[in-house]
Parts: C-alpha cells; sequence; structure tokens
C-alpha cells in the first residue's frame, strides 16, 4: 500500500504502526509517531492499523544544543 511517511510518498506492505516501524529499522528505539496528525504511544502502535493514504510521522530525538 502507499502512504506517505514523514511527507513522502512510500510504499509497504506493513499493517500496522509497529510492523512499519520495524521494517524501517527503528525496533527498540526511542521515537515518537504520529498517525494522520495524532500521536500515537508505543504502547498503542502494535494495535494501530495502517491504510492506503495515511501520514506517518516517525520523528527520533536528537541530541545537541
Amino acid at each position: 500500500m502507499q502512504i506517505l511517511l514523514n511527507g513522502e510518498p512510500t510504499a509497504t506492505d506493513a499493517r500496522t504502526l509497529h510492523e512499519l516501524c520495524l521494517k524501517l529499522g527503528f525496533g527498540e528505539a526511542k521515537v515518537a509517531t504520529a498517525l494522520n496528525g495524532s500521536f500515537v504511544a508505543a504502547t498503542k502502535r502494535a494495535t494501530t492499523e495502517l491504510a492506503p493514504a495515511d501520514e506517518v510521522e516517525i520523528v527520533a530525538p536528537r541530541q545537541g544544543g
């Protein structure tokens, strides 16, 4: 299916937000996620299903200052 990932059209076969994070190599990394503009907690990713044309944001924290 086609989704919008961080503003870029992306093809994926992931069915959940958790599966997408794993496929993208985030695994156990501390990241913030949103689906269609709404924050999704890490504990809810495995049950958050993706659909075609969904807008997904995945943001990793940055260090420095």
